[in-house]
């Protein structure tokens, strides 16, 4: 057959014609890079004596739509269009887009159902869930990277998803670390899933943190769980140790009878005051003692709680300069992480096992932008931490 040949008025005719028919530009756009390719093809052959041997289908994303393309191959296999290339890193900002909507709330069905709106064609939740390939490795690298020999602050603590495991839904505990950096800006270090909370556990976190680089911690900041000091300090010695002042009242709280809350609260407020440039641990530990001595006698477990002295260790945060005492003394950055977490997976119910609620909550931390921010006043502290100038 010869060779047809238009004017261009005949081609911009055509190419209108094909443009004002339904899904008429993605028709174009496809025609285009199949017209391209084939014509790569051909030169490619041409330079390395290949031949053409039909074609492979490949479906990309392109302007808003899935594109069903039709890719020229060659009879060695070594021709790769450049123009797939371009393509794939499309294809990848896609995949991201399908994770960020995902760690902002949304479950797979929801992203399949806006990629449906978006791109023209339903995706299942397999289809989607198989979209954060690429997303698994990125969390998991960074659970896994190299840390500081030095931290001057770590926060600990445990927040309960309900996760799936075999056929069984229930809540399991998921262990954050938080870490202050010697520059001052914080980032979450590790991130692991135990059933249930203990200070075994808590020490096995620890200690694959000395594996990963970790020397030396100034504080650490933690709930007040059985015996966990002694894991702390069975990793790291020289690490002091603040029990978290926030679950103090917790647990004091649930002792006490609704009428008297009020009044306990306030005069609990005075126990653990922040901000006095002259106020000592032992100072607090003496408070501590005269409240459980007031209280003790309507309620005999605050009594008992004045006769522990592993109550001390509430009051290590006066110890450290006054300007960074309500930073210290409780492990509320690690809350506002925890919150972050139950808004994200609040939406989806029972997550489908460990893996992937790890997967989740190590996205929510890894994009927290807050921690890109250096913590003022936090170097007020000058003589237990060591601050990089």
């Amino acid at each position: 057959m010869k060779n047809l040949h238009f004017t261009p008025e005949q081609v911009t005719q055509i190419l209108e014609e094909i443009a004002i028919q339904e899904n008429g530009l993605q028709d174009l756009l496809r025609m285009s890079i199949e017209a391209m390719m084939r014509a790569e093809r051909e030169e490619y052959n041409s330079i390395t004596g290949d031949m053409s041997n039909g074609f492979r289908p490949r479906r990309t994303f392109g302007r808003g739509k899935v594109l069903e393309l039709r890719v020229p191959r060659s009879r060695k296999g070594h021709f790769y269009p450049m123009i797939l290339g371009l393509l794939r890193d499309e294809e990848e900002e896609c995949r991201k887009l399908a994770f960020n909507l995902y760690g902002a709330g949304l479950t797979t069905e929801q992203v399949g159902h806006i990629f449906g709106d978006i791109y023209g064609k339903q995706y299942s939740t397999s289809q989607i869930s198989r979209m954060f390939n690429y997303a698994r490795d990125d969390v998991q690298s960074w659970l896994h990277r190299p840390l500081e020999p030095y931290y001057p602050i770590l926060m600990i603590d445990a927040t309960f998803i309900s996760t799936r495991r075999v056929d069984h839904v229930s809540k399991e505990g998921y262990y954050t670390i938080l870490g202050v950096r010697a520059d001052r800006s914080r980032e979450v270090i590790s991130i692991v899933n135990f059933p249930t909370e203990s200070a075994s556990a808590w020490e096995t976190m620890l200690s694959s943190l000395k594996e990963r680089g970790v020397k030396e911690i100034g504080l650490i900041v933690c709930d007040s769980l059985t015996a966990i000091e002694e894991s702390i300090w069975k990793q790291f010695p020289g690490a002091e140790v603040q029990l978290c002042t926030i679950h103090l009242q917790r647990n004091v709280n649930k002792h006490i009878k609704p009428k008297d809350k009020a009044l306990v609260a306030e005069d609990l407020k005075d126990v653990l005051r922040t901000g006095d440039r002259y106020d000592t641990p032992s100072d607090g530990w003496q408070r501590w003692q005269l409240f459980c001595k007031k209280w003790g006698k309507y309620y005999p477990s605050i009594k008992k709680m004045g006769e522990n002295e592993r109550y001390k260790l509430h009051f290590t945060y006066l110890g450290y300069d006054y300007r960074t005492h309500n930073m210290l003394y409780s492990t509320n950055w690690i809350e506002r992480l925890n919150r972050d977490y139950k808004r994200t997976t609040r939406m989806r119910g029972a997550l489908p096992d460990p893996t992937a609620t790890i997967l989740l909550l190590g996205y929510v931390a890894m994009t927290r932008s807050a921690y890109q921010r250096k913590i003022p006043k936090i170097d007020y502290e000058q003589k237990k931490f060591r601050w990089e100038e």
